[in-house]
C-alpha cells in the first residue's frame, strides 16, 4: 500500500488533536498497571540476585528457606528447560544463572511465599558458595589482551582473527576510498569520544503475574512492549506449546525499548508450576537498576575530512559497544546511523560487540544512534568552527537526499533531512542572540524505522460503530492514532471506535511495539482491515440495489451509486448496512495480517542553546528546538509528545545520568537518588517544528516519530555546551567534575 496523495488531500480525523482513549482512567487511577494484577491464592516472589560482578556457583542450599513457615517453592537453574541453544540460552542465562554468575545482581535463585515479606525473609536465607573471578566492566578495558573472559566461545563468525575472546561480534560497511578522501580535505580532523550505560528511566518497575498449572496451560499478565515474544520466550525456557501459554499485556509505565525483553516472567512461571499457585513477582527500583537491560556503553574513534567550502570529503568510524554478559550490543546500528545524515563518496564505519561483566543491554530509543551522533557530529561541529563556516549550511551542503547513496549500502528514496535543516535554519532559535557563558550548538540525527509482523482486525457492530483489535501495546498512543486511521477510512466519529490492545490468545502474530513502528505497521493494517469491511458494506449496498460491486463507493460514512450510470438510490449509512447484518450476510470484520516493508526512515535536526558556569562547572540548557520529520502526524500533540520526550531523555543522558560501576564491579548507583533522572526544573521549555516529507511505503505517508527523537540530543547538548564552555567536552554525561577537569586541562596545555 504506497502512499496515495488522492487520500490525503481532504482528512477530517487524521491529523486532528483528538482526546487520548485511555486518559480518563489513567488521571483516575482505574487504569491497571503490571502490578495491578491479582488471582485468588496468589503468592509472592522474590528473586537472590549475585553480589559479585562475575563469580562461579559452586552450591546452592535452599534448605532454611524452605523450611520457613509460609514459603511454598523455590526454584533455581534446575527448574528450567534444558537444550536451550543461541539466543534463548543467551536469554535464559539472562533470567537464571547456571554455573557462573555474570554481573553484580544476576538471578540466581526465586522463592515463592505467602507474603512480600515473608518472600523477602526466605530469599536471604538461601545459601549461595561463591568462587569468585576476575571482572572487567569497561569497554576497551574489555578488549585488552589481558582481560577475563566473559564466557568462552561466544564470537560468531564475523570476528576477526586475533581479536579478544570478549568481542563477539564485528561489522563493517562503507564505499568509496577512504584514503583518498581524506588527502582531498583542506582539514581533517580525528578525535575519541566514550559515552556510559544509560537506563531507560520509565518509572513503573516490570512487573507480572503467572499461573502455570500441572498441565503445563499458564496465564500471564505483565508490563511488556510485546507479549507475543515474551508468550515465544517464556515457552521456550519452561518447556511448553507456545499456543498453551496465554499473555495479557498490561498498560504500561513507561518502556523505551527496555520493556522489550523479559527478565522476570520465566522466573514467576517456574514458581507458579512449582507451587501449583499464581506468583506475583514486582521488581524493586534497584533490581531493575543492577539486573534488567540498560543502554550499552562505548568507545569510539572519528575522523573526518573537510574542504574549506564546506565539502566533507571523507568519515570513518570505529565504534565499540559493551552489551554486558552477552552478544548483542547495537553496534551495528551504531556503526550504520553515524554518517546516514550525509551524502559522503569516502565513507567507512566499523563496530565491535564486547562482553564485560554487566547485565545485558536492552534497547533505549534507536538503539545506538544517539552515541553514534554524539560522535560524529562533535567532529563536524568542530570542523566548522575551526574553518569559520556555518553549521547549518555545512549540513544543507552535504545532506543526504533522494537517491543519495546511504553510507551503509541502500539508496535513500523520499526522505526529509533537507527539510528538517531549512526548517531549523528559518527558526526564530537560530538567529536568536546568546548571554554572556552561552552556547548553541546543532544535531542531525537518524533512524531506520520499522515494519515486523503485523495482525489487525476491526469489527463492526450492529449500531455501526466499530471495535479495533491490535497486538502492539500502546507505549506512545497509539490506540488514538489506530482509532483515528479507522475513522478516517470508515468515514464514523473517532468517539465511534474502541481500540483495544488484544491477547496472544484472540489475534494472530505481532511484533513486538518498537522500531518505531506501530504508527506505521499497525496503521497500515488497520487502514487495510477498515478498507476490507469497506469493501463489504458496498457489496452488501450492491445487493440491497441489485447493482454490481464496482458500482457502489464509499463516502463519508455512506454507501452511494458511484454515479448516475449507476442508478438513482439515495445513500446507506453505515449504521444502515449493520443493523441486520445476520440477515445479510453474518458478522462484517476486516482482518489485515503481513509483515509490511515500506517503513520509511526519519531524520531530525535539533538546536540547543546550554550556559556554563566555568567555576562550578554547572550545565543548564536554556532552550530547545526540535525539528523532525513525521511523514504525516496523525496526531500532532502526540508527535509533539515523542518529540519533547527524547530531547528530555537525550538532556539527561548527555548532563546527568550514567551508570557508575565501582571497583568491586558493583553498580554503586542504583536508585534514583543517586541515579539522577531530568525533573521538571531541569528542562527548558522544548519547542517542536513538526515537518512532514510522506514516507512513500504508507498510505498516509507515516513515519516513526519515537526514536529518531532521540538521536540528536546527545550531540546538539554535547556542541552547546563545548561552545559556552569554549573547551570541546568527549564524554558523556557532562557532569560538573567533568567539565572542570576540561576546562583545567586545557589550561595547563595552553
Amino acid at each position: 500500500m504506497a502512499f496515495d496523495e488522492t487520500k490525503t488531500e481532504d482528512f477530517k480525523v487524521v491529523g486532528q488533536r483528538v482526546k487520548r482513549p485511555d486518559g480518563v482512567d489513567k488521571v483516575t487511577g482505574k487504569a491497571k498497571f503490571g502490578a495491578d494484577a491479582v488471582a485468588p491464592g496468589m503468592l509472592f516472589a522474590a528473586v537472590v540476585r549475585s553480589p559479585h560482578a562475575h563469580a562461579g556457583i559452586v552450591k546452592i542450599d535452599t534448605s532454611k528457606a524452605e523450611a520457613l513457615g509460609g514459603v511454598k517453592g523455590v526454584v533455581t537453574r534446575a527448574d528450567f528447560a534444558t537444550g536451550l541453544t543461541g539466543g534463548d540460552l543467551d536469554v535464559l542465562e539472562n533470567v537464571m544463572a547456571g554455573e557462573k554468575a555474570l554481573y553484580d545482581g544476576h538471578a540466581v535463585a526465586a522463592v515463592a511465599a505467602t507474603s512480600q515479606l515473608i518472600a523477602r525473609d526466605a530469599a536471604k536465607l538461601i545459601e549461595v558458595e561463591y568462587e569468585v573471578l576476575p571482572h572487567v566492566t569497561d569497554v576497551d578495558m574489555a578488549m585488552a589482551s589481558d582481560a577475563p573472559v566473559i564466557r568462552e566461545g561466544a564470537a560468531d563468525q564475523s570476528v576477526p582473527e586475533g581479536m579478544h575472546a570478549n568481542v563477539v561480534r564485528y561489522h563493517e560497511s562503507g564505499h568509496g576510498d577512504i584514503e583518498a578522501g581524506f588527502a582531498e580535505a583542506d582539514l581533517v580532523v580525528e578525535d575519541s569520544f566514550k559515552t556510559e550505560a544509560t537506563h531507560q528511566g520509565y518509572i513503573e518497575p516490570h512487573a507480572c503475574l503467572a499461573q502455570l498449572g500441572g498441565d503445563n496451560k499458564g496465564e500471564l499478565w505483565c508490563c511488556t512492549q510485546g507479549h507475543w515474544n515474551v508468550q515465544k520466550l517464556c515457552a521456550a525456557m519452561l518447556g511448553l506449546e507456545t499456543s498453551q501459554l496465554r499473555v495479557t499485556a498490561s498498560e504500561i509505565g513507561g518502556g523505551f525499548g527496555g520493556k522489550t525483553a523479559v527478565f522476570i516472567e520465566p522466573v514467576a512461571l517456574a514458581l507458579s508450576r512449582k507451587t501449583n499457585r499464581p506468583v506475583k513477582l514486582v521488581m524493586s527500583r534497584s533490581e531493575v537498576f543492577r539486573a534488567t537491560g540498560p543502554t550499552a556503553s562505548t568507545s569510539m574513534d572519528i575522523k573526518i575530512g573537510m574542504k574549506k567550502d564546506g565539502t566533507i570529503t571523507a568519515g570513518q568510524g570505529t565504534f565499540r559497544l559493551q552489551g554486558g554478559a552477552f552478544p548483542g550490543a547495537p553496534m551495528e546500528f551504531t556503526a550504520m546511523c553515524a554518517f546516514a545524515p550525509y551524502n559522503l563518496q569516502n565513507v567507512k564505519q566499523v563496530g565491535y560487540d564486547v562482553m564485560a561483566n554487566r547485565p545485558k543491554q536492552a534497547a533505549y530509543r534507536a538503539p545506538g544512534s544517539p552515541m553514534a551522533a554524539f560522535a560524529v557530529e562533535s567532529v563536524i561541529d568542530e570542523l566548522c568552527k575551526k574553518l569559520g563556516l556555518d553549521p547549518i549550511e555545512v549540513r544543507l551542503k552535504n545532506a543526504s537526499k533522494q537517491g543519495t547513496k546511504a553510507s551503509f549500502g541502500p539508496t535513500w528514496d523520499r526522505i526529509g533531512l533537507v527539510e528538517t535543516l531549512e526548517a531549523a535554519q528559518s527558526h526564530p532559535h537560530y538567529s536568536a542572540p546568546l548571554k554572556e557563558g552561552q552556547g548553541r550548538g546543532i544535531s542531525c540525527g537518524f533512524w531506520f524505522n520499522h515494519g515486523g509482523e503485523t495482525s489487525v482486525t476491526l469489527a463492526l457492530s450492529e449500531d455501526g460503530t466499530a471495535q479495533l483489535s491490535v497486538g502492539t501495546p500502546d507505549i506512545g498512543g497509539s490506540r488514538a492514532s489506530m482509532a483515528q486511521m479507522a475513522a478516517e477510512e470508515l468515514g464514523i466519529p473517532y468517539e465511534n471506535i474502541r481500540t483495544t490492545i488484544a491477547d496472544t490468545a484472540t489475534l494472530g502474530y505481532n511484533e513486538v511495539s518498537h522500531g518505531s513502528r506501530v504508527t506505521y505497521a499497525s496503521g497500515l493494517a488497520t487502514i487495510k482491515a477498515a478498507r476490507s469491511a469497506v469493501k463489504i458494506l458496498c457489496a452488501r449496498a450492491a445487493a440491497k440495489w441489485g447493482i454490481d460491486e464496482d458500482a457502489v463507493v464509499w463516502e463519508n460514512g455512506c454507501a452511494k451509486p458511484s454515479g448516475p450510470n449507476a442508478g438513482e438510490f439515495d445513500p446507506l449509512p453505515i449504521d444502515k448496512l449493520t443493523r441486520s447484518m445476520g440477515r445479510t450476510g453474518g458478522p462484517i470484520v476486516g482482518h489485515f495480517e503481513a509483515t509490511p516493508e515500506g517503513a520509511g526512515v526519519s531524520f531530525a535536526t535539533h538546536i540547543v542553546d546550554a550556559e556554563v558556569d566555568k567555576e562550578t562547572g554547572q550545565t543548564k540548557v536554556v532552550r530547545y528546538t526540535v525539528v523532525q520529520d513525521a511523514g504525516k502526524a496523525i496526531n500532532p500533540a502526540y508527535v509533539e509528545g515523542q518529540f519533547q520526550g527524547g530531547a528530555a531523555q537525550g538532556i539527561g543522558w548527555a548532563l546527568n545520568e550514567e551508570y557508575i560501576y565501582g571497583e568491586d564491579g558493583r553498580l554503586q548507583n542504583s536508585v534514583f537518588l543517586d541515579y539522577r533522572i531530568p525533573v521538571a526544573s531541569d528542562l527548558p521549555m522544548i519547542d517542536t517544528v513538526i515537518v512532514e516529507v510522506p514516507n512513500p511505503g504508507h498510505p498516509y505517508g507515516v513515519r516513526g516519530v519515537g526514536e529518531t527523537s532521540i538521536c540528536p540530543p546527545l550531540a546538539a547538548i554535547a556542541n552547546a555546551v563545548s561552545n559556552a564552555a569554549g573547551v570541546r567536552l568527549k564524554e558523556l554525561p557532562m557532569s560538573p567534575p567533568r567539565i572542570l577537569a576540561a576546562l583545567e586541562n586545557q589550561a595547563k596545555n595552553g
